[in-house]
C-alpha cells in the first residue's frame, strides 16, 4: 500500500517536482505548426515515449535498483554522468536537472532518506529521473515501478501542455495517453531488466528532433528575454 501511494504520489502533476512547467518539446513542436490536432499529438508523444521516455526509464529504474543496495560511494556520480552524456541537448540537460532540484526539496519533506543525501552529495544537482528512482525505492517501489512513473511523465506533461497551448480537447489528449498503457508497461519492463547494469552499459535511446526543439525553444526565450530586458 505504501509503495502504491508512492506511485500515485510521484506521478500526479501537483507532486512539487517541476514537471508541469516543461511541455518536454510540445511547445516549440506547435509553434512550427509540427502539432495542429490530435493526429499528430499521438504521432509526437509515441516518438517521445521511445525516445525520452525510454531513456528516462532506464535511469529511473536503475536509480532504484541502486537504491536499495549499498553502491560504492562514486556509483550516484557515475547514474549522474551517463545520464548526462545520453543528453546532448544542453537545454534539456539544465531542465531536467531543475526539475530534479525540485524533486529533491519535495522529497526530502515526504521521503527523507540517507540516500538522498548520499545521492545530493554526490552530485548537488542530479537529474531528475534519478532523483525519482530513489524516491520511488525509498518509498518502497522497485525499479519496474520507477520505470513506470518516469515513463508516464514524460508522456503527460506534454500531453496537458498541448491543452494549454493549443485549446485541444483535454478528453481526445488525455485519450492518446489512455491508449499507450501496452507501450508504457513493455518500456518500463525493458528498463527494469537492465537496472543492475553498470552505469556506462545503460541502454541510450535517443531523439534528435527533440534535441533541435529543445535548443531552438531555448534560443527562442534568451532572444525574448533580450528583447523585453532592452
Amino acid at each position: 500500500m505504501r509503495a502504491g501511494l508512492a506511485v500515485l504520489a510521484l506521478a500526479d502533476s501537483r507532486f512539487p517536482g517541476g514537471g508541469h512547467v516543461h511541455s518536454g518539446g510540445v511547445e516549440e513542436a506547435a509553434a512550427r505548426g509540427l502539432i495542429t490536432g490530435i493526429a499528430d499529438l499521438r504521432e509526437f508523444l509515441h516518438g517521445r515515449l521511445r525516445a525520452a521516455g525510454a531513456l528516462q526509464a532506464v535511469f529511473a529504474a536503475a536509480a532504484a535498483h541502486a537504491a536499495t543496495r549499498r553502491v560504492r560511494s562514486g556509483h550516484w556520480r557515475e547514474l549522474d554522468v551517463e545520464l548526462d552524456a545520453r543528453t546532448p541537448s544542453p537545454a534539456q540537460r539544465e531542465a531536467s536537472r531543475a526539475q530534479g532540484k525540485g524533486m529533491i526539496r519535495a522529497g526530502k519533506a515526504a521521503w527523507p532518506s540517507p540516500v538522498l543525501a548520499e545521492l545530493v552529495a554526490a552530485s548537488p544537482r542530479p537529474h531528475h529521473p534519478i532523483v525519482l528512482g530513489v524516491l520511488a525505492a525509498t518509498a518502497g517501489a522497485g525499479p519496474q515501478e520507477a520505470a513506470l512513473i518516469a515513463g508516464y511523465l514524460s508522456v503527460s506533461g506534454p500531453s496537458s501542455a498541448v491543452v494549454r497551448l493549443l485549446g485541444m480537447d483535454p478528453f481526445a489528449a488525455n485519450a492518446v495517453v489512455a491508449e499507450m498503457s501496452d507501450e508504457l508497461d513493455r518500456i518500463a519492463a525493458e528498463a527494469a531488466a537492465t537496472a543492475g547494469l553498470d552505469p556506462a552499459d545503460l541502454p541510450a535511446p535517443g531523439a534528435p528532433v527533440l534535441d533541435l526543439l529543445a535548443e531552438s525553444h531555448d534560443r527562442h526565450h534568451r532572444e525574448e528575454v533580450r528583447l523585453f530586458a532592452s
